[in-house]
């Protein structure tokens, strides 16, 4: 590391306390203008507001040294893009941001700290309120971001929009600080690669989206990570204006997930297709695959009203096993596309689901669940709580599909239930042959 522009020659001071934003970027301005072999953070914990990566930086936060992002919203940039969702302004923010940056990496033993559990980051019911996220990359390309731990995020942990060639390795994420401590949040972004990381978190912890019609979200692959949430493993859809295709998912553990572990939704007219998910384990997980096929505005740039619905499926899920034993009377498996509007071509093969069952006979409405529709999910995303009452299946609930077919597909509630293990409502091409209870 002796070839590298250390920030305290710059004159940052890492006693937890001292700002050092100029002295941090003035070591970034002058690594990218040299070509340098990256910016050193080593020998302390070095207080920052928003500091901007540029072309050929690897910013190296050494083991035991830490960057705090400031609890002064003043230290924080204004000119760093926005939160693509509606409604959420107070997350524009950020305090690692790069545009348009060729050949950046953030990596090293250390700690990035976003100091999101203080105070000024909690919302006290008084305007104005700000919450920053902590990285947000913008039209960049070739990202590295390799063993650097991430922690307490005053919202989401990483933004990474319409960005190209990323490799995410061995990156320890946890983000219970704060309320929407997303993990790693891809949005129109391609040859996405995610590896070995480990994530805790209060919100998703992977998602991939497509906010823009013309920055599709494609080419992605994630393999041997851990996921914990308070919310959802991996989201992928909701923010879908654009299209979400070619993904694969494997060798992957959830545990102790609050929502789902798949959460696959497309709301706002792209299409989504082209999907693997092989060799995972899930545990604690009421909802192991949440799908759901709709219309809602999600995005800030999205016009009035809602898109056309275009096409949702071709994808495979085999050899998971999950145990939500724990998880009482709402753990299923669950497919829903829209009346008139049905995802297509979904395969569940070599999966073993223990739910928790439990329902007595005359306990749960056995008719359909609503459609999802626009009404029916008022002010919120379209969750499983809209539907305002239990899945009236033990194991599977499906609905408006066409081609669903299952293989070696054992389906168990822990406690006796009264329900149909495996419900279809206006499913056509159907081949359950290969369930067993």
């Amino acid at each position: 590391m002796n070839d590298m522009i250390d920030i305290r020659t710059f004159g940052a001071i890492g006693d937890d306390d001292t700002v050092n934003t100029r002295a941090v970027q003035a070591a970034i301005d002058e690594c990218s203008r040299v070509k340098g072999a990256g910016v050193l953070v080593a020998g302390g914990r070095f207080v920052i507001g928003t500091i901007f990566l540029k072309d050929d930086v690897t910013l190296h936060v050494a083991a035991g040294a830490a960057l705090v992002g400031s609890t002064d919203i003043a230290d924080y940039a204004t000119d760093v893009y926005k939160n693509m969702y509606r409604d959420e302004p107070h997350m524009d923010r950020c305090l690692i941001f790069a545009r348009g940056a060729r050949r950046i990496a953030i990596e090293g033993a250390g700690t990035i700290d976003g100091s999101g559990g203080h105070e000024t980051f909690r919302h006290t019911g008084q305007k104005p309120f700000y919450r920053p996220m902590m990285i947000r990359f913008l039209d960049c390309s070739g990202i590295r971001m390799r063993d650097i731990t991430l922690r307490d995020p005053a919202a989401w942990t990483s933004a990474w929009l319409y960005c190209d060639d990323i490799a995410v390795d061995g990156v320890t994420i946890s983000s219970r600080a704060n309320g929407n401590g997303d993990g790693l949040d891809f949005d129109g972004c391609t040859a996405v690669r995610v590896s070995n990381c480990s994530f805790d978190t209060s919100d998703d912890s992977i998602c991939l989206q497509a906010s823009r019609p013309d920055r599709p979200c494609r080419d992605v692959t994630v393999s041997n990570c851990v996921f914990c949430s308070h919310w959802a493993g991996m989201r992928i859809g909701l923010l879908s204006r654009g299209d979400i295709r070619n993904v694969a998912v494997t060798n992957c553990v959830f545990r102790d997930i609050k929502d789902s572990g798949l959460k696959i939704q497309l709301y706002e007219g792209g299409v989504m297709e082209n999907m693997a998910f092989s060799n995972l384990v899930m545990e604690n997980v009421p909802r192991p695959i949440f799908m759901t096929f709709g219309q809602q505005r999600a995005c800030v740039d999205a016009p009035p009203g809602v898109a056309p619905m275009q096409r949702m499926g071709h994808m495979t899920f085999s050899n998971i096993v999950a145990d939500s034993s724990m998880c009482g009377k709402d753990s299923a498996i669950m497919l829903l596309g829209l009346a008139g509007h049905c995802i297509e071509n979904i395969t569940l093969a070599d999966i073993s689901l223990t739910t928790g069952g439990g329902a007595a006979a005359g306990e749960i409405d056995p008719s359909p669940l609503p459609d999802l529709t626009p009404e029916q999910i008022g002010r919120w995303w379209p969750e499983y709580f809209c539907f305002k009452r239990t899945v009236p299946a033990s194991g599977l609930y499906a609905a408006h599909l066409r081609g669903l077919t299952l293989r070696n597909v054992r389906l168990h509630p822990v406690k006796p239930d009264a329900r149909p293990t495996i419900f279809c409502h206006d499913v056509q091409e159907a081949d359950l042959g290969g369930a067993k209870q």
